[in-house]
Protein backbone atom coordinates (compact mmCIF):
# COMPACT_ATOMS: atom_id res chain seq x y z
CA UNK A 1 0.00 0.00 0.00
CA UNK A 2 1.59 3.39 -1.10
CA UNK A 3 1.76 6.43 1.37
CA UNK A 4 -1.07 8.50 -1.11
CA UNK A 5 -3.23 5.41 -0.58
CA UNK A 6 -2.61 5.29 3.29
CA UNK A 7 -3.51 9.26 3.75
CA UNK A 8 -6.96 9.21 1.42
CA UNK A 9 -7.90 6.47 3.96
CA UNK A 10 -7.14 7.95 6.84
CA UNK A 11 -9.19 11.14 5.49
CA UNK A 12 -11.79 8.96 4.34
CA UNK A 13 -12.06 7.42 8.34
CA UNK A 14 -11.91 11.00 9.76
CA UNK A 15 -14.70 12.18 7.81
CA UNK A 16 -17.24 9.05 7.90
CA UNK A 17 -16.46 7.63 10.83
CA UNK A 18 -14.49 9.57 13.97
CA UNK A 19 -16.49 12.24 13.14
CA UNK A 20 -19.77 11.48 13.31
CA UNK A 21 -19.83 8.85 15.67
CA UNK A 22 -20.95 9.51 19.09
CA UNK A 23 -17.63 10.37 21.66
CA UNK A 24 -17.67 9.94 25.28
CA UNK A 25 -15.59 13.07 26.01
CA UNK A 26 -18.45 15.80 24.61
CA UNK A 27 -21.86 14.02 26.39
CA UNK A 28 -21.73 11.39 23.40
CA UNK A 29 -22.30 14.42 21.00
CA UNK A 30 -20.63 13.89 17.51
CA UNK A 31 -17.60 16.17 16.51
CA UNK A 32 -18.82 17.17 13.72
CA UNK A 33 -21.94 17.95 14.87
CA UNK A 34 -20.68 19.82 18.11
CA UNK A 35 -18.27 21.44 15.55
CA UNK A 36 -21.09 22.37 13.32
CA UNK A 37 -23.32 23.86 16.10
CA UNK A 38 -20.72 25.81 17.51
CA UNK A 39 -16.95 25.86 16.36
CA UNK A 40 -18.04 26.89 12.77
CA UNK A 41 -19.28 30.56 13.25
CA UNK A 42 -16.01 31.72 15.21
CA UNK A 43 -13.50 30.37 13.18
CA UNK A 44 -11.02 33.46 11.46
CA UNK A 45 -9.44 34.04 7.93
CA UNK A 46 -6.03 32.21 7.54
CA UNK A 47 -3.57 35.01 7.62
CA UNK A 48 -1.84 35.38 4.21
CA UNK A 49 1.66 34.95 5.34
CA UNK A 50 2.98 31.79 7.43
CA UNK A 51 3.04 32.48 10.62
CA UNK A 52 7.23 33.80 11.65
CA UNK A 53 8.93 33.12 14.71
CA UNK A 54 10.75 36.23 16.25
CA UNK A 55 13.74 36.88 19.02
CA UNK A 56 13.14 40.01 20.88
CA UNK A 57 15.82 41.92 22.78
CA UNK A 58 16.17 45.16 24.60
CA UNK A 59 18.49 47.96 23.43
CA UNK A 60 20.24 51.53 24.26
CA UNK A 61 20.17 53.71 21.66
CA UNK A 62 23.68 55.15 21.28
CA UNK A 63 24.56 58.49 20.16
CA UNK A 64 25.49 57.01 16.13
CA UNK A 65 22.11 55.74 16.08
CA UNK A 66 22.59 52.02 15.56
CA UNK A 67 21.84 49.86 17.67
CA UNK A 68 22.86 46.32 17.47
CA UNK A 69 20.35 42.97 16.90
CA UNK A 70 22.63 40.26 16.23
CA UNK A 71 25.69 40.65 14.55
CA UNK A 72 24.68 43.41 12.61
CA UNK A 73 23.47 47.43 12.98
CA UNK A 74 20.24 49.38 12.63
CA UNK A 75 19.44 52.79 12.45
CA UNK A 76 16.82 54.38 14.59
CA UNK A 77 15.64 57.78 14.77
CA UNK A 78 17.90 59.98 16.57
CA UNK A 79 14.92 61.44 18.90
CA UNK A 80 15.59 58.08 20.75
CA UNK A 81 19.27 58.45 21.74
CA UNK A 82 19.49 57.41 25.29
CA UNK A 83 16.11 55.54 24.99
CA UNK A 84 15.35 51.94 25.87
CA UNK A 85 13.83 50.16 22.71
CA UNK A 86 12.78 46.79 21.67
CA UNK A 87 14.16 45.33 18.92
CA UNK A 88 12.49 42.25 17.09
CA UNK A 89 14.53 40.08 14.84
CA UNK A 90 12.69 37.48 12.27
CA UNK A 91 13.82 35.89 9.47
CA UNK A 92 13.65 38.66 6.93
CA UNK A 93 12.59 41.90 9.11
CA UNK A 94 14.39 43.48 11.99
CA UNK A 95 11.78 45.95 13.64
CA UNK A 96 12.25 48.58 16.13
CA UNK A 97 9.65 49.38 18.89
CA UNK A 98 9.32 52.08 21.71
CA UNK A 99 6.59 51.84 23.84
CA UNK A 100 5.12 48.93 21.57
CA UNK A 101 5.16 51.07 18.51
CA UNK A 102 6.84 50.71 15.72
CA UNK A 103 9.69 53.42 15.27
CA UNK A 104 11.73 51.70 12.34
CA UNK A 105 12.08 48.56 10.25
CA UNK A 106 14.84 47.18 8.26
CA UNK A 107 15.55 44.27 5.79
CA UNK A 108 17.81 41.75 7.85
CA UNK A 109 21.40 41.22 7.14
CA UNK A 110 23.80 38.96 8.93
CA UNK A 111 26.92 41.43 9.57
CA UNK A 112 27.16 44.84 8.66
CA UNK A 113 25.16 48.19 9.17
CA UNK A 114 21.69 49.20 7.97
CA UNK A 115 20.93 53.31 7.63
CA UNK A 116 18.16 55.19 6.95
CA UNK A 117 19.36 58.51 5.84
CA UNK A 118 15.91 59.92 7.17
CA UNK A 119 17.04 59.01 10.97
CA UNK A 120 19.11 61.29 11.05
CA UNK A 121 18.61 65.10 12.44
CA UNK A 122 18.25 67.87 9.25
CA UNK A 123 21.30 69.16 10.13
CA UNK A 124 23.15 65.62 9.60
CA UNK A 125 21.21 64.92 6.46
CA UNK A 126 22.35 67.86 5.04
CA UNK A 127 26.14 67.00 5.78
CA UNK A 128 25.08 62.97 4.19
CA UNK A 129 23.70 64.50 1.29
CA UNK A 130 27.03 66.84 0.33
CA UNK A 131 29.02 64.14 -1.89
CA UNK A 132 32.21 65.14 -2.92
CA UNK A 133 30.47 65.35 -6.62
CA UNK A 134 27.87 68.05 -5.25
CA UNK A 135 31.00 69.74 -3.64
CA UNK A 136 32.70 69.97 -7.25
CA UNK A 137 29.39 71.20 -8.71
CA UNK A 138 29.22 74.05 -6.15
CA UNK A 139 32.55 74.95 -5.98
CA UNK A 140 32.45 75.48 -10.24
CA UNK A 141 29.37 77.62 -9.40
CA UNK A 142 31.15 79.86 -7.25
CA UNK A 143 34.08 80.50 -8.85
CA UNK A 144 37.10 78.77 -10.50
CA UNK A 145 39.61 79.42 -7.58
CA UNK A 146 37.15 77.92 -5.27
CA UNK A 147 36.88 75.21 -7.69
CA UNK A 148 40.74 74.53 -7.88
CA UNK A 149 40.82 74.68 -3.73
CA UNK A 150 38.02 71.72 -3.80
CA UNK A 151 39.48 69.80 -6.57
CA UNK A 152 42.91 69.87 -4.43
CA UNK A 153 41.02 69.17 -1.19
CA UNK A 154 39.11 65.77 -3.67
CA UNK A 155 42.77 64.49 -5.34
CA UNK A 156 43.36 62.36 -2.90
CA UNK A 157 41.29 61.35 0.37
CA UNK A 158 38.19 62.43 -0.91
CA UNK A 159 36.27 61.18 1.92
CA UNK A 160 38.29 61.76 4.45
CA UNK A 161 39.16 65.24 3.10
CA UNK A 162 34.72 66.06 2.51
CA UNK A 163 34.14 67.92 5.50
CA UNK A 164 36.79 70.72 4.61
CA UNK A 165 35.48 70.36 0.87
CA UNK A 166 32.02 71.11 2.27
CA UNK A 167 32.80 73.82 4.61
CA UNK A 168 35.57 75.60 1.87
CA UNK A 169 31.52 75.68 -0.24
CA UNK A 170 29.77 76.42 2.53
CA UNK A 171 31.42 80.11 3.64
CA UNK A 172 29.48 81.42 0.92
CA UNK A 173 26.50 81.14 2.60
CA UNK A 174 28.04 83.56 5.47
CA UNK A 175 30.66 85.51 3.47
CA UNK A 176 29.14 85.51 -0.53
CA UNK A 177 30.44 83.80 -3.59
CA UNK A 178 32.46 86.75 -4.46
CA UNK A 179 34.49 87.35 -1.04
CA UNK A 180 34.97 83.62 -0.89
CA UNK A 181 36.38 83.36 -4.67
CA UNK A 182 38.45 86.10 -3.64
CA UNK A 183 40.10 84.49 -0.33
CA UNK A 184 40.45 81.05 -2.20
CA UNK A 185 42.29 82.69 -4.82
CA UNK A 186 44.90 84.64 -2.11
CA UNK A 187 44.74 80.84 -0.38
CA UNK A 188 46.30 79.63 -3.59
CA UNK A 189 48.37 82.33 -4.16
CA UNK A 190 50.13 81.92 -0.61
CA UNK A 191 50.41 78.01 -1.47
CA UNK A 192 47.95 77.41 1.38
CA UNK A 193 44.53 76.10 -0.28
CA UNK A 194 42.87 74.71 3.06
CA UNK A 195 39.45 75.43 5.13
CA UNK A 196 41.71 76.86 7.49
CA UNK A 197 43.81 79.30 5.74
CA UNK A 198 40.35 80.59 4.01
CA UNK A 199 38.13 81.34 6.63
CA UNK A 200 40.98 83.18 8.07
CA UNK A 201 41.56 85.14 5.44
CA UNK A 202 37.56 85.82 4.84
CA UNK A 203 37.05 86.32 9.03
CA UNK A 204 39.99 89.19 8.80
CA UNK A 205 39.04 90.74 5.99
CA UNK A 206 41.77 90.08 3.63
CA UNK A 207 40.62 88.66 0.74
CA UNK A 208 40.62 91.99 -0.95
CA UNK A 209 43.94 93.37 0.23
CA UNK A 210 46.83 93.20 -2.42
CA UNK A 211 50.09 91.63 -1.90
CA UNK A 212 52.45 94.33 -1.26
CA UNK A 213 55.12 94.39 -3.42
CA UNK A 214 58.65 92.33 -2.83
CA UNK A 215 60.85 94.55 -1.39
CA UNK A 216 64.43 95.16 -2.90
CA UNK A 217 67.14 92.21 -1.45
CA UNK A 218 68.79 94.21 1.39
CA UNK A 219 72.51 95.69 0.46
CA UNK A 220 75.90 94.45 2.19
CA UNK A 221 76.80 95.43 5.58
CA UNK A 222 78.57 98.50 5.22
CA UNK A 223 81.97 97.69 6.24
CA UNK A 224 82.24 95.62 3.08
CA UNK A 225 81.54 98.41 1.03
CA UNK A 226 85.19 100.39 2.22
CA UNK A 227 85.65 103.16 4.84
CA UNK A 228 83.44 105.44 2.90
CA UNK A 229 80.32 103.91 3.58
CA UNK A 230 81.35 102.33 7.05
CA UNK A 231 82.64 106.29 8.31
CA UNK A 232 79.74 107.55 5.51
CA UNK A 233 83.45 110.44 4.98
CA UNK A 234 85.13 110.51 1.45
CA UNK A 235 88.71 108.73 0.93
CA UNK A 236 90.93 111.88 -0.08
CA UNK A 237 92.55 110.84 -3.55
Amino acid sequence: MSEAHMQDDALRWCKGVANVRPHRGIDRVAPQTLFDAEEAAALLVLPRAPFELARWSTRTVPPDIHVKVNKALYSVPWRFIAKVVEARESARTVEIYVEGTLVASHVRIEKGKQTNYDHYPPEKIAFMMRTPAWCRRRAAELGSSVAEVVDILMETNALYRLRSAQGVVGLADKYGAESLEAAAKRALDAGDPSYKTIKGILAAGLEDEKDEEPQSPPSAPAHLHGPERLFDVEVAQ
